[in-house]
């Protein structure tokens, strides 16, 4: 996770948000369901656990998209920009762009709708119906899409072992949070089986199947004793890969 998806521990930026509601605004609604449908029809999940029937599902839409290609589109965005923006705003502009640069619309075209939404705002938007996508967007939510795979590979800590983060290449998008690079921590849990992620990070070590450990860090170590609270241990799930033998 990148500076400003994960601010852990930084001070000065300003009040928190104490919303509670998950959607705020109607078309927040809408945006969520977008993301979901395109997570529903994506081919990858032929292969997925459970494996689903994606060549009977009626859809023009042929890009793989889970929840790590939303977050990578979010992280990938400026930090002024990303600041700027509401949480469902962020999620609106990383499917936009995906659809652009994949060639389902053209920018030109997704302007000239948006200006006719915003001046006609009460206009009927486009209705197809698709029984058949709406069965396996109902049976996905029911189902999900397990990153559980099998490794024959022997694991490398237990329980009680003190592990060291690494700090791998940035990369364009990452499951490690920043203020945990280069920081001690003990291992506490090892989980069963072991998991891979839905993109490759690259330089940021995430291809394949991995085990992961729930890793325990004194906030003190964190972020310093006079900004922690006394006794307090931040927990983290973490890959192998970004876990070395501390010395």
């Amino acid at each position: 996770m990148k500076l400003q998806h994960y601010l852990g521990g930084l001070e000065n930026l300003g009040p928190v948000s104490l919303e509670t509601k998950v959607f705020v605004a109607e078309w927040e609604k809408r945006i969520f369901g977008i993301h979901t449908v395109m997570m529903a029809a994506s081919p990858h999940l032929d292969k997925a656990l459970p494996k689903y029937p994606m060549d009977k599902v009626p859809t023009t839409f042929k890009e793989k998209w889970t929840w790590a290609h939303l977050r990578t589109g979010a992280e990938g965005m400026q930090p002024f920009e990303y600041f700027k923006y509401r949480y469902y705003e962020k999620w609106l502009m990383g499917i936009s762009q995906m659809f652009i640069d994949r060639g389902y619309i053209a920018a030109g075209e997704l302007a000239q709708l948006t200006n006719h939404y915003r001046a006609q705002p009460d206009a009927p938007l486009p209705v197809q119906e698709n029984p058949a996508l709406k069965e396996q967007v109902v049976r996905y939510l029911n189902r999900g899409d397990s990153g559980l795979r099998a490794l024959s590979a022997a694991r490398r800590f237990k329980a009680g072992d003190t592990v060291l983060v690494g700090d791998p290449e940035a990369a364009e998008h990452s499951r490690l949070p920043g203020f945990l690079r280069n920081k001690r921590g003990t291992v506490t849990e090892v989980y069963a089986g072991a998991f891979e992620y839905f993109v490759s990070t690259g330089p940021d070590g995430l291809e394949g199947p991995q085990h992961v450990y729930c890793v325990a860090f004194d906030a003190a170590d964190i972020w310093g004793a006079a900004k922690s609270e006394p006794n307090t241990v931040i927990y983290a799930d973490l890959f192998d890969t970004y876990l070395k033998t501390s010395h």
